[in-house]
């Protein structure tokens, strides 16, 4: 544990923080969970301009979502940034404290990923697209905000992903209002970001997406895509929906 990280704790203290709270943070060691919980117990709070520029975390609501998968309850609320805009602020929520029937969440196995790897590829479960291992990410199927700890954990509980549709999967999970308010398991469960190839909803709405992904020498193929869709004065998405639909004509 480093000098600032006890200096920290001290602070805590001095703030008659609840013990039950003390003791979780005592035990964090994880850098980005920390970083975060270090600065709102010296500040007060923490926003995601904050986030961003000081500690160069490209997606702010992760980090805090980082802490709150730690068992820690944060709250969420308005703040002007440095120009005067309304962002998100995150400060400890003492009434919470530590959120029921969550101990932390672990750090995945590595044999997990392996096991992924080997039973679908080094492929993103998302947008489908090949990638380098290093490059892919152990992620669970229903977010650990909504389940906790009463998921199994096998492998059918987790899926790869590259980053960029880990964060649109965080992003959406994070406005949707089973994540919010319902924490329904179920609802997760049959949503596409939880099982892409077999779902009834996008985040509670009523509505189907695919995420393509075209490498090597697909791309010259969606290049001509998309001169031809251009031509038409057309996006490339309308143009995939009136191709699909010609294949059934």
């Amino acid at each position: 544990m480093t000098s600032s990280h006890d200096a920290i704790i001290r602070a805590i203290v001095a703030q008659d923080i609840p013990k039950r709270l003390l003791d979780r943070i005592k035990k964090i060691t994880a850098k980005r969970p920390r970083t975060v919980l270090e600065h709102v117990i010296k500040y007060g709070f923490i926003t995601t301009e904050e986030l961003k520029i000081k500690y160069g975390y490209n997606h702010p609501p992760r980090a805090a979502r980082d802490v709150r998968e730690q068992g820690i309850s944060l709250e969420t609320y308005k703040v002007a940034d440095s120009t005067g805009r309304m962002i998100a602020g995150y400060r400890l929520n003492l009434e919470a404290a530590i959120e029921i029937g969550k101990s932390g969440r672990t750090q995945y196995p590595k044999e997990v990923k392996k096991s992924l790897l080997q039973k679908s590829g080094p492929r993103c479960s998302l947008c489908g697209g090949s990638f380098d291992p290093t490059f892919l990410q152990v992620d669970h199927r229903v977010p650990y905000q909504v389940a906790g700890e009463s998921e199994s954990e096998d492998d059918d509980a987790f899926m790869l992903v590259c980053g960029s549709c880990n964060r649109t999967k965080s992003w959406a999970c994070e406005h949707c209002e089973n994540w919010i308010k319902l924490k329904k398991v179920a609802i997760c469960k049959s949503c596409y970001w939880a099982r892409p190839t077999e779902y009834r909803h996008v985040a509670m709405a009523d509505a189907r997406r695919v995420d393509l992904v075209w490498l090597g020498a697909d791309t010259k193929i969606f290049d001509r895509f998309r001169d031809a869709c251009e031509k038409k004065h057309e996006s490339i998405q309308d143009g995939i929906k009136k191709a699909v639909i010609r294949s059934f004509e």
